[in-house]
This record gives C-alpha cells, sequence and structure tokens, in this order.
C-alpha cells in the first residue's frame, strides 16, 4: 500500500554572496532598487515539498506516491526518484511550462533574498487524486492553491485520511478557506509560525483546533515539537544535531517520518520522536535530499 503526497517538486538553486546584503541597499533610493550581487557559490539540489518528503519517507522503508507536476525540464529529476524506487506514476509532465524553481542568494549573514517561480506547480489541479490505486494515507503539502483545495476534497470523498500540511502555502488561504480544509483533513502538522498565523485566521487557539482533529502537530526547531490531541499539550524534546549545515528540507524530512509512523499505527508523540531524530540528522547534510537514516536508530523508535 502507498502513502500518497500531494505537494510541489521543485529545483533549488542555492547562491552564496559573501558580503552582506546590508552594505549594498541604501535606505534612502528602496523605491528604486537595483543591485547585483556576486556569488561564486553555487549549487542545485532537487526540492519541492513533495519530491522531499517522499524522499523522507522511502529512507524509512516507506512507499511513497508523489502527486505532482512538472515541466519540460523535470525528465532528470523524475529519472532521480525512479532510481530511488519512487513511483512516479501520479507525477505530470506539462511540456507548455517549466519545473518550479526557487532561487535563494544567502549572505555571509544568513538573511536571503529567494525568488520563487510556480512554473508546473500552478497547473497541478489537473492531475488528481488516483483514487483507484491502494492508497493507505496520504498528505497535502504546500503546492498550488487549487490543487490544495481539490487533493483534499478528493482525498475526504474517497474516505483515505490525510495531514493536511500548509507551510509555505498558508498565506494562499482566507480563515474561511482554512476552515473548510481543516474540516476534510485527519490531522494538521505546522511549525510554529505557521500555527500562529493558522489560528489567527481561524480564530481559535491550538487546544481548540486538535479538538476538530485526530491531532496537531507543531514543529518548534531546535526546541523539538508539540503534539496536540483533544485539546492537550505534549512537548516532546529536540535530538541534538551532530551539525548545523543547512536547515534546507528539515521540516519535510520531519513529516516524512511523521508518514511512515501514522501509518505503523503509531500515536503521534512516538512519531515525532523518529520526526526530531530524522530533522536533526538532516540539518547536518547540505541539500534536502542527501542524507540517510540508521537503520538500528529507527528500530530503537
Amino acid at each position: 500500500m502507498s502513502i500518497l503526497i500531494s505537494g510541489s517538486v521543485a529545483i533549488d538553486i542555492i547562491l552564496e554572496f559573501g558580503g552582506r546584503f546590508a552594505d549594498h541597499i541604501l535606505p534612502e533610493q528602496i523605491d528604486k532598487l537595483s543591485v547585483s550581487f556576486l556569488a561564486p557559490q553555487m549549487r542545485s539540489d532537487y526540492g519541492g515539498c513533495a519530491g522531499n518528503i517522499a524522499y523522507a519517507l522511502k529512507q524509512l522503508g516507506g512507499t511513497p506516491l508523489p502527486l505532482a507536476s512538472v515541466g519540460r525540464d523535470g525528465g532528470h529529476y523524475l529519472d532521480r526518484l525512479r532510481q530511488l524506487g519512487i513511483s512516479t506514476a501520479h507525477v505530470a509532465v506539462l511540456q507548455d511550462c517549466y519545473t518550479a524553481q526557487c532561487t535563494i542568494v544567502t549572505d555571509q549573514q544568513q538573511n536571503q533574498i529567494t525568488a520563487f517561480h510556480p512554473g508546473a506547480m500552478s497547473q497541478a489541479h489537473l492531475n488528481p487524486v488516483p483514487t483507484d490505486t491502494p492508497i493507505t494515507l496520504a498528505m497535502v503539502s504546500p503546492n498550488g492553491k487549487e490543487a490544495m483545495q481539490q487533493h483534499a476534497r478528493q482525498l475526504h470523498a474517497a474516505g483515505i485520511p490525510f495531514v493536511f500540511d500548509p507551510g509555505q502555502g498558508l498565506p494562499l488561504f482566507n480563515g474561511e478557506e482554512l476552515q473548510q480544509l481543516v474540516d476534510l483533513a485527519t490531522w494538521v502538522t505546522v511549525n510554529d509560525y505557521e500555527a500562529h498565523l493558522l489560528c489567527e485566521r481561524l480564530g481559535y487557539d491550538r487546544a481548540a483546533l486538535s479538538r476538530q482533529l485526530r491531532g496537531l502537530a507543531v514543529t518548534l526547531g531546535e526546541h523539538g515539537c508539540e503534539v496536540w490531541v483533544d485539546g492537550a499539550c505534549r512537548e516532546v524534546p529536540p535530538v541534538a544535531a551532530a551539525a548545523v549545515v543547512d536547515p534546507t528540507g528539515c521540516g519535510d524530512a520531519w513529516r516524512g517520518a511523521l508518514l511512515y509512523g501514522l501509518e505503523q499505527g503509531w500515536d503521534l508523540v512516538r512519531c515525532a520522536k523518529l520526526g526530531n531524530y530524522l530533522g536533526a540528522l538532516k540539518i547536518a547534510h547540505r541539500g534536502p535530499q542527501n542524507y540517510q537514516p540508521d537503520p538500528q536508530v529507527v528500530a530503537g523508535y
């Protein structure tokens, strides 16, 4: 049985600027900003929420089924997924656009300037949930707005339990739209900032939100996470990272562990403990899909 992951598949372009943005931006000229940064260090990573979560789940021994869209330039990404043993049967290839691309310039103070081109992600709603495929569990992660809404409705109608992970897509929705998605979901997972924004737009707190679901998980970065079930909060301590190299994709690694645990029938606290381990492992590696968990450590959870 597969775990469906609705979300983005993207290419991350990371550029490193050796100076400080602040030294090149004049506040009095901000209304006609035109700057250029020399970035001698560059790397290209496979990314996107669906791709990253699928990678994490596969590393743990799960069977991910990404539901996503790529453009005419996405062939090498599909080849990589297949080499990892991840099905691409439901990754649509759209010839009239590019794969989603995220370009990030980071200065020496870890400030970032980011430009995101959604590309094929904007048409992900044209790729429906394959309800004729054996699916035990699913996640609706950041994607095109219409895709997130349609896939949530399709999963609910098919009786497939799913995690709603609004992530960076959260600002796209108003309170009424978010409530509709919460009503369809089985679980919700967000980071601390997203939890504040989500509750603000819904008009109630985390305890009240958790009472509408089987559970709410709030990741807190280096401080671990919170697990809310039926209005009660349980704090799950962090796992110390061997090194802090690159935070990109840590949240997706955590979500892959969440899906793995839920499929095993674990409670949310146990899932969160594994998620904290996988997030700590990922942050010690550069890129969102370049880490391998220790099977013996995983078995200990």
